[in-house]
């Protein structure tokens, strides 16, 4: 047996295809799930009621397989009247998945300024988004930044259970090429290959952000 290039060569147009579909789902959801993150860790600092509510549903999400989630959003969907094609589907139920760990890293992060900091723009007169905006953002960004792109990352892999909903991402591509053509290594392979250069890529982008970040730190942790 011996690795067939032709195979990946012959069906470049659909791998390229895929991969787009891959890499757009993955930008969209990630922004998404990161801004619905941080609404929810904003929310969650205006009363105990929010806070616990939704610890609750956080808890939920993260408790439970991405796989059985994206399930419920696009098979479950339609029995509460959301009934969604397989693309939409995915970025609904990932974006869903990644607020939950996002929300998280923002509470984490709101959690590390220190107290006095904010002690000193209430006594200054800062309202709570002032306070948020001036304060709390610019501080917990070094903190939230090397976090944030391991989730991105994360939501980068989970992008290849959308496969199983039939979305026609790159996993969906590779695996029907590789079943067609019995050539699983050379799909497999190719797939890999993808996921590691976007992984490297995105690392490399976050390290660099981290560097150019770093003037903006205010205090030693």
């Amino acid at each position: 047996m011996t690795f067939d290039t032709n195979v990946i060569f012959s069906n470049l147009p659909e791998i390229l295809n895929g991969a787009w579909v891959t890499i757009l789902i993955w930008i969209v959801t990630t922004l998404a799930a990161a801004v619905l993150g941080f609404l929810v860790a904003v929310a969650r600092r205006f009363g105990v009621l929010l806070d616990r509510a939704f610890g609750l549903v956080i808890a939920v999400l993260r408790g439970t397989p991405f796989l059985i989630q994206i399930f419920l959003v696009y098979y479950g969907g339609p029995f509460i009247g959301l009934s969604l094609d397989p693309i939409p589907a995915g970025i609904v139920g990932l974006s869903i998945y990644g607020a939950a760990y996002f929300s998280e890293i923002f509470r984490s992060g709101f959690a590390a300024v220190p107290k006095g900091h904010i002690e000193a723009g209430l006594c200054v007169g800062l309202t709570q988004g002032q306070i948020i905006r001036r304060i709390l953002l610019p501080e917990m960004t070094m903190l939230v930044l090397p976090p944030s792109v391991n989730m991105t990352i994360i939501l980068m892999k989970e992008t290849a259970v959308l496969s199983i909903i039939t979305v026609p991402e790159l996993t969906a591509t590779l695996s029907a090429i590789g079943s067609q053509q019995y050539a699983f290594v050379e799909a497999l392979f190719v797939l890999a290959l993808f996921y590691w250069v976007l992984v490297e890529i995105t690392g490399w982008l976050g390290h660099l952000a981290e560097t150019k970040l770093t003037r903006f730190r205010f205090f030693n942790i």
